[in-house]
């Protein structure tokens, strides 16, 4: 068995942790000995143990670890959070080697992990399958390089490129049930005020089991406050960018910004540690993000069947689609930024 088997292994493990992680990265691990797995683990959900400690927790005879090669899909972590370093852990049971990868670019950790495993004396090997280890967490590594969420724009339209101007589904059931597993899959969910009071969107996860994400309105001047809109059932949190007032309601939380513009936005969203967030405003708000240059992906429905007379036209995109897939009614294209 080659390294690149092992750590095929543990990307399949940490993706198991999808939508339950956030905002700690999703992690794998596989212990090896005589090339024979004799343990595994992943990190299964926020605050709790991480890969490492999982995958030698499940190892029956523990004096195997010291003859084993740890595979573990991003670098150990080397400081106290919620969990002890699990560098330290793997110094603790000498492991004989260590496969990392990629490294993390958490600012507490960023090569420390590596550092001390190789202060023990353990051998380390960097960079198996690192781009595919990049890419499953490429929102984590987003937030912590470029000090602001993954930014995801969302949007349907029609056959002919509008927009609904009041409330209308354009999409068909597929297309629905694969934005409710993005719901339950993406760390918060964000709409502007049109969308709030044209819509009246729950922002939550109902055609498919998971998590609700965080739901946050971008509403300045907080037109929609005084309203009975499903975004203020208090079901989920839910924050509420505005130019008025800072103020928390139960999981309600209001933030006031200088400014609504796309950059304050997301140095809020920073803050508040959300490592990726799904646009899905109306035409205007999802074209600020387009025209700041402030988007990873774009994923865009289209419907095969439906075509308006008039509306507001779908925004501008000049990227080619990377991914292409039939969702029956509709066609879903993804634009990937490189």
């Amino acid at each position: 068995m080659t390294h690149e088997y092992f750590m095929q292994r543990c990307l399949q493990l940490a993706q198991l942790g999808t939508g339950n992680v956030a905002p700690n990265p999703m992690v794998g691990c596989v212990i090896v000995v005589d090339g024979q797995i004799i343990g595994e683990g992943y990190h299964m959900r926020y605050g709790g143990a991480h890969a490492e400690v999982n995958a030698i927790n499940s190892v029956e005879n523990k004096a195997l670890l010291s003859q084993a090669t740890v595979y573990v899909s991003l670098e150990p972590c080397a400081h106290f959070g919620k969990t002890p370093p699990c560098a330290d852990l793997l110094i603790q049971y000498k492991v004989k080697q260590v496969v990392v990868g990629c490294l993390d670019p958490h600012a507490q950790v960023a090569g420390k992990g590596i550092e001390k495993l190789k202060l023990a004396g353990i051998e380390v090997l960097v960079g198996v399958l690192e781009n595919d280890c990049i890419d499953l967490n490429k929102r984590f590594i987003t937030y912590h390089q470029k000090q602001r969420p993954y930014i995801i724009l969302k949007w349907a339209e029609t056959q002919n490129g509008f927009m609904a101007g009041e409330r209308k589904q354009i999409s068909g059931r597929l297309a629905q049930e694969r934005l409710h597993m993005w719901r339950s899959e993406e760390m918060a969910f964000m709409v502007g005020t049109n969308t709030l009071l044209i819509d009246n969107p729950a922002l939550n996860v109902r055609l498919v089991e998971g998590n609700n994400p965080i739901r946050i309105a971008v509403d300045a001047e907080l037109k929609s406050v005084d309203m009975a809109l499903k975004f203020y059932d208090k079901s989920q949190h839910t924050i509420i960018i505005n130019s008025v007032k800072n103020e928390t309601d139960g999981v309600v939380e209001y933030i006031k910004v200088d400014s609504t513009a796309p950059t304050p936005i997301l140095k809020v969203l920073f803050e508040q540690n959300i490592l990726s967030v799904v646009i899905e405003g109306g035409a205007k708000f999802l074209q600020s993000f387009l025209d700041a240059n402030l988007f990873d992906e774009i994923r865009v429905i289209k419907s095969k069947l439906l075509s308006f007379e008039t509306g507001l036209p779908a925004p501008l995109n000049s990227l080619n689609a990377s991914i292409t897939e039939d969702l029956g009614e509709d066609i879903l294209s993804i634009y990937q930024r490189q």
